[in-house]
This record gives structure tokens, sequence and C-alpha cells, in this order.
């Protein structure tokens, strides 16, 4: 008898409503390689913690909440970083389409590559996704190394893979005074943003410190300490300079 496929899950939210269209079932997925200086989630970072459970115990907790999802709910899986969980998210969104609901990827794309067998484990996975929120960090290389200690070549590349396919996407960007809210790198972004095909909507999300006490509590240093959260100001030149109207994106300020 094959044991049932699990993964590890840091934790689950049941009305979610600023991670895909609709309201949806958030599943957080315990593990991620980077380290975001902006980083609410620290407690998500170890990999192979969490909450080891069935792809049938997530979608069966998921569908408790169905009612409440509307044409356009459904469920997202988000982290950590949940592409290094991959199989476990293509058994659950296959289970979940062929119950048609609807699925989202929210990802930073870091573990994407080109090689096998990943590659075409992804295409396997992108074949029951309904729609990726992408997270660019910094579009300048040495930018992001330094925001997140990893290069952003993969995730770039994996941006690029899904709108040569027109996966329709959502790119997500955490707006960090002194690392990427400069207009150099703001321009940039917006420039590339437009050459891709598959944007559906362009998100600024004002860094903040509402996580600051789980580095407390894990004895991890806080290497944003004494940087605030951007002005109203600085985040509106921001969604100017990514065009966020152009693809009717929306702020929550």
């Amino acid at each position: 008898m094959t044991n049932p496929m699990t993964g590890f899950v840091h934790s689950t939210e049941s009305f979610g409503s600023v991670d895909g269209p609709g309201i949806r079932f958030i599943v957080f997925m315990q593990g991620c390689r980077m380290r975001c200086e902006f980083c609410h989630n620290p407690d998500t970072w170890n990999i192979g913690g969490g909450n080891e459970m069935t792809t049938d115990e997530v979608l069966d907790m998921a569908l408790q909440y169905r009612e409440f999802w509307g044409e356009k709910g459904g469920i997202t899986v988000s982290g950590g970083e949940p592409l290094l969980q991959i199989d476990f998210i293509i058994e659950l969104f296959t289970k979940a389409k062929a119950l048609g609901v609807n699925t989202a990827l929210d990802t930073c794309g870091q573990p994407f590559t080109r090689d096998e067998p990943f590659f075409g484990r992804f295409e396997a996975l992108m074949e029951v996704t309904d729609l990726i929120l992408m997270d660019i960090k910094h579009i300048d290389d040495l930018g992001h190394k330094k925001l997140t200690m990893w290069s952003n070549k993969s995730i770039l590349e994996m941006t690029e893979y899904l709108s040569e396919i027109g996966k329709p996407a959502w790119i997500r960007h955490v707006l960090v005074p002194e690392r990427s809210d400069y207009d150099e790198y703001l321009i940039r972004l917006g420039d590339y943003i437009a050459t891709l095909k598959n944007v559906q909507k362009v998100e600024i999300l004002p860094y903040h410190k509402m996580g600051v006490y789980k580095y407390e509590a894990l004895g991890i240093p806080y290497k944003l300490e004494g940087i605030e959260s951007p002005t109203h100001e600085r985040v509106m030149n921001a969604r100017k300079l990514l065009r966020c109207d152009e693809y009717n994106g929306y702020l929550n300020v």
C-alpha cells in the first residue's frame, strides 16, 4: 500500500481576502531558503518543521468554507515557499481542480529552474494552477542579494516563463525604504513588468514591522531596525512608477 502524500504546513487562514480573488482558504507551507530582511513570518523558514498533513486533510479542511468563496474564491497556497514542496502542491491542486475549485499559488519563485526533474514537475503544477501571485522582491540583482541573501535570476526566469505560457499572474512588490524604495529601481521594475504579457494586477505592499516580535522570540537579529514604513507619498509614487492603475491594481493603505 502506497503511503499518502504529506507536506509540512505552517498554518492556515479560513477567510483570506488579499491573496487572490474573492474569499480564499490560505495554506501557509513551512520552509523557505530566502532570508528576506522584511519577512514578517521568520517562523516559516525552518524546512521540515510545521504540521505534517496529507493533501486530503488540507483539502477537507478547506472545503468546509466553500460556501463562502462565491464565484471567484478558492484555495491559495503560500509560505514559506510552496515550491519547495512542489509534489504536495501538485497533488493538492489536482484534487482541488477535480472538484472545480479555483487555485492560486503565492511564490517568490526562488526554487525555479528549467532543469529536470523540477521543470517537468513545475509544468505539471501549472496545468492545475489558475493564478500565480508572483513576488518580485527587488529588480536589481545586487539589491536582491542584500535584501534576501539570494540572486533574483531564477525568479525573473520564472516570471518570464509564466509570461511565455500566458499563465495569469499578479505581481507583488514589497516597498522597503533604504532597500527597494528608490525611483531608479522602481522605474526599472515598472519597465520590466511592462514586457510581460500575462500580468493582471500589480500590487504595492508597504513594508511594516508587525512581525518584529517573532524575531525577538526566535532570537534572530532584525536587520531593518530603525527603518520605518514608507510614507503614503512614497507608496503612491511607487504605484505610479509601477503603473498599477494600468493593471487594475489596488492598494491597501
